[in-house]
């Protein structure tokens, strides 16, 4: 078992949650004390969470889920979610990563570079950052502080699930999130698709655009 310090349940509260589209679910929103990155992530508890619940890890996309960007897939899978796993029983964690952990500012220079011809990733590197700079050591503690120790994981992301198993939860399952695609998203999810091994089926796509260049 690897050996970082337990969090603990800070303070938890129901809060009514309402969609742009009208669906409404009540959620039990969770804070915690001792996290190991010192950052307020939140756990958003669902419906009746059994013994192996789905849970998602989220990264906050204030761009996505705010203002309802169409340069990412964030917004829609954040709110896909929900309801799966309002439906299901489970835990949403929302991780305040912004941009992959680059944050805010670091992401929108990095979408300038994009529209100059970069992919995400290669964004990224040219701003001298990380493809991805998230460590989810936090997600862990707070899932072990909310009792969870094996789950189903709502994620396209294989590095999600990899570092989880690393740091003892048992990950039993990968389920896929949708798909969202948007004429401004596209190239994005096939970079991910491409440099990360995001399980996105994007079969709607022209496939041989994903082996070139």
């Amino acid at each position: 078992m690897p050996d970082f310090p337990a969090a603990t349940q800070r303070a938890r509260v129901r809060v009514p949650l309402r969609f742009h589209d009208g669906y409404s679910v009540n959620a039990d929103l969770v804070t915690f004390h001792g996290l190991a990155d010192g950052q307020e992530h939140v756990a958003v508890v669902l419906g009746e969470p059994g013994r192996v619940p789905l849970v998602r890890l989220h990264s906050e996309c204030l761009t996505g889920d705010v203002f309802g960007s169409a340069r990412c897939d964030c917004g829609p899978q954040l709110r896909e979610a929900v309801e799966r796993i309002a439906d299901r029983g489970g835990v949403l964690l929302y991780l305040r990563q912004e941009g992959r952990g680059i944050g805010l500012y670091n992401k929108l220079d990095a979408y300038a570079l994009q529209d100059q011809g970069l992919d995400t990733y290669e964004a990224n590197a040219a701003l001298g950052l990380p493809e991805d700079a998230r460590d989810y050591t936090a997600a862990a503690q707070m899932l072990r502080a909310l009792g969870v120790g094996e789950l189903d994981l709502l994620s396209n992301n294989p590095d999600k699930a990899e570092q989880l198993r690393g740091l003892g939860i048992d990950v039993r399952d990968r389920v896929p999130t949708g798909v969202f695609t948007t004429a401004h998203n596209v190239r994005y999810l096939r970079a991910k698709v491409l440099q990360t091994q995001h399980t996105l089926p994007l079969g709607a796509l022209d496939l041989t655009e994903l082996t070139a260049g």
